[in-house]
């Protein structure tokens, strides 16, 4: 065996086995979306179709922003993971500053790598206001154990189907639910 292809073997293997493999891993199935466009199509219904409902609807801005920025990030579109997290900025009072400034760090560049490190500290500032403010319907708290060389990272969702903010169609279903969230 080739030296190349015996390494290519072996991170296919780790990659795997770090996000399952066969009937271990029900979250993370194909839904056969071939083109960027389709994707786009399929998360723009998919956020239409969320039933989650909040005590604020200023929180309910949030979340649908947050869905907008996280699909960006699958898409792999620094440009409109930008524009999502602008608009996320400024849903965010003066009481919230800390997550306007992750929203606008995320505005600021167009390092797609610099925007999924602070989408990672976004959703972990963000956990609190959604469990307090969600009053109906179901979150889906998501884990990749993979993002950041193996240090993992969490998103939420409005759905149960992985779709990997953090490597997009490098590993799109690497993933799991990790906590459903009821109101």
């Amino acid at each position: 065996m080739k030296p190349l292809t015996f390494a290519t073997l072996l991170t296919l293997s780790l990659a795997t086995l770090s996000c399952g493999s066969g009937d271990a891993t029900e979250n993370a199935t194909e839904v056969g979306i071939e083109t960027p466009a389709q994707h786009r199509e399929s998360e723009a219904a998919a956020i239409d179709i969320a039933d989650a409902e909040f005590t604020d609807p200023l929180v309910d801005k949030v979340f649908q922003n947050y869905l907008n920025l996280r699909s960006a990030l699958v898409n792999s579109d620094s440009g409109e993971a930008a524009t999502a997290a602008g608009n996320l900025a400024e849903t965010f009072g003066s009481d919230r500053r800390e997550l306007k400034q992750l929203a606008r760090q995320i505005a600021d560049t167009d390092d797609l790598a610099r925007q999924r490190e602070h989408f990672s500290a976004l959703t972990g500032q963000l956990g609190d206001l959604i469990r307090e403010q969600l009053s109906a319907g179901t979150i889906y708290r998501m884990h990749c154990p993979m993002a950041f060389d193996g240090e993992g990272a969490d998103w939420y969702s409005e759905v149960s189907e992985i779709r990997n903010p953090y490597f997009g169609d490098k590993m799109l279903t690497c993933g799991k639910v990790e906590e459903e969230i009821g109101g």
